[in-house]
């Protein structure tokens, strides 16, 4: 993994990252990675979610229920 190095951080913002990573009880290192995941990758979401812009992007204009009534109707017994 590799490894990063920041100069010439402000004071204030040290302290503050340091008061956020004993609230969250994780080590100043660990906040440190936690706040660039956060910020840099996706967030996942709950499933719900991602459920939900699954069916967004993939919904059609086409209405289908012409077609399954069709099928049902062929299926059906005489």
């Amino acid at each position: 993994m590799a490894q990063l190095t920041v100069r010439n951080v402000p004071q204030q913002i040290i302290t503050r990252l340091k008061q956020r990573a004993v609230a969250n009880g994780r080590s100043a290192e660990a906040e440190h990675r936690e706040i660039l995941r956060t910020a840099l990758l996706p967030a996942e979401g709950s499933f719900a979610d991602r459920a939900r812009a699954m069916r967004q992007r993939f919904r059609s204009c086409i209405d289908s229920t012409d077609t399954i009534r069709a099928d049902r109707d062929r299926d059906a017994p005489a």
